[in-house]
């Protein structure tokens, strides 16, 4: 169900004092102000300065200036956000920033406490998210959408407005005539997101006008069925072992192999195969019924082999 801001924002209960991811734009602006209603004196800002596009030193001036209004401390970082071979804007950009936030928290946590950041990301943005996964055919962590709440380095961060349409925010900020930054990449349609933001959600909404509640209700659904997946692995990884013992892999069903492995990648080596790896791997795990039966699959930045009766992964490019 879509909420207002004064909904969002009443039900929204940090530890304070609170930070606040502040780009300028209409979204952090709108939950910047109303965090300093709720909370006066208890909210801190966190910019962060891409060094991106052109525009980048005016964005920072912006929020300086309503920082200093809003008598709201303001704290800067400049982040190289440039994209890496192989890496999307939008993802360089998004890793550039939480690695920000997680510096700028540690400097407020030296003087005030800040254990909280709120960000202002909205239900628009979720139904963003929940289409692009569907487009690169994600599994459920991807259908899944956006976390309300996560912890990451010790850092609690928060998005409020996940129920909250873009609209609503516009409008609420209308009415209080506040100022905030149009940032123009938002309307270059060479980012899919942006094409899913100007092109298919208007015609979802022409079509669905619920869309955004039932769409984010399936999310959650969703985002259940992988939390039972995650206990499942954990249990089942405790059964085969670390690393994994390829007989006992052998013993469960495909699909659990699936979960298991994937678990096991990504918590103990941050790796994440694509499909067409974990299926080879499952068909050699299958296949490996001899003593002599090798292994050795790329998976991510590294490869998975058999070592006696066992998987490893390993990347060749660091020394093990």
């Amino acid at each position: 169900m879509s909420l207002t801001m004064a909904q969002a924002v009443g039900t929204f209960s940090p530890a304070l004092p609170l930070a606040v991811a502040y780009s300028g734009g209409a979204d952090s602006t709108a939950l910047l102000l109303a965090c300093v209603e709720k909370w006066p004196g208890q909210v801190r800002a966190l910019h962060v300065h891409h060094g991106i596009q052109a525009a980048a030193d005016d964005f920072e001036q912006h929020c300086r200036r309503l920082c200093t209004r809003l008598d709201v401390p303001l704290m800067v970082k400049k982040v190289d956000a440039h994209p890496a071979r192989g890496q999307s804007p939008e993802d360089a950009a998004r890793s550039a920033r939480y690695k920000a936030f997680e510096l700028l928290a540690g400097d407020f946590i030296d003087s005030d406490a800040i254990k909280t950041i709120a960000i202002a990301q909205h239900a628009d943005d979720q139904m963003e998210t929940v289409m692009l996964a569907l487009s690169r055919g994600s599994g459920l962590p991807g259908l899944s959408g956006m976390k309300a709440t996560w912890v990451r380095a010790g850092v609690t961060y928060c998005r409020p407005l996940l129920q909250v349409r873009g609209s609503e925010i516009r409008a609420w900020l209308a009415d209080r005539q506040a100022p905030f930054i149009e940032d123009p990449t938002n309307a270059d349609v060479k980012f899919t997101r942006n094409r899913i933001r100007a092109r298919l959600l208007p015609a979802l909404d022409a079509t669905f006008p619920q869309f955004r509640d039932t769409f984010a209700r399936s999310a959650a659904h969703i985002a259940q069925a992988q939390e039972i997946l995650l206990e499942v692995a954990e249990q089942d990884l405790v059964g085969i072992g670390t690393p994994p013992d390829i007989r006992r892999v052998q013993t469960l069903s495909r699909p659990r192999q699936v979960n298991v492995l994937r678990h096991w990648l990504l918590t103990t080596h941050l790796s994440v195969p694509s499909a067409a790896q974990m299926s080879e791997l499952l068909d050699q795990i299958d296949a490996c019924r001899t003593r002599g039966h090798q292994i050795r699959i790329k998976v991510a930045a590294g490869f998975v082999e058999r070592r006696g009766e066992v998987l490893h992964w390993y990347n060749p490019a660091v020394l093990h």
